[in-house]
């Protein structure tokens, strides 16, 4: 069966939901997303550049652990690699304000 191709971010959006079904995928993405953040501000305030060397360490780490492990999919990233980035930093603040929930009503996640 051969995926859609998406025209825009907002029909990606669904799919992407879709492909995080399961909380404990978010979940994973949420701490990889976290790790990432706190890497960067890290790298940033101690001035030391190679630390966001461990941002893919955090970033992809979780994620790929959700996917592979919890979801049993392949991640969006492989195919779409700016829109899921972007995705993913729209899933993270909207589980970080607790409004994710109607996101995955629309899309069909249950």
């Amino acid at each position: 069966m051969s995926e859609a191709r998406y025209a825009s971010f907002e029909a990606f959006w669904p799919f992407y939901l879709q492909e995080h079904s399961n909380p404990l995928n978010r979940t994973l993405h949420f701490v990889g997303t976290t790790g990432v953040i706190g890497v960067g501000t890290i790298a940033v305030l101690a001035a030391q550049p190679m630390v966001w060397a461990l941002a893919p360490v955090f970033g992809y780490g979780f994620a790929w652990a959700g996917h592979f492990v919890v979801q049993r999919n392949r991640p969006a990233t492989f195919k779409y690699p700016l829109w899921s980035l972007m995705a993913d930093f729209r899933m993270y603040g909207l589980m970080l304000a607790g409004r994710l929930g109607p996101h995955l009503e629309r899309a069909g996640v249950r």
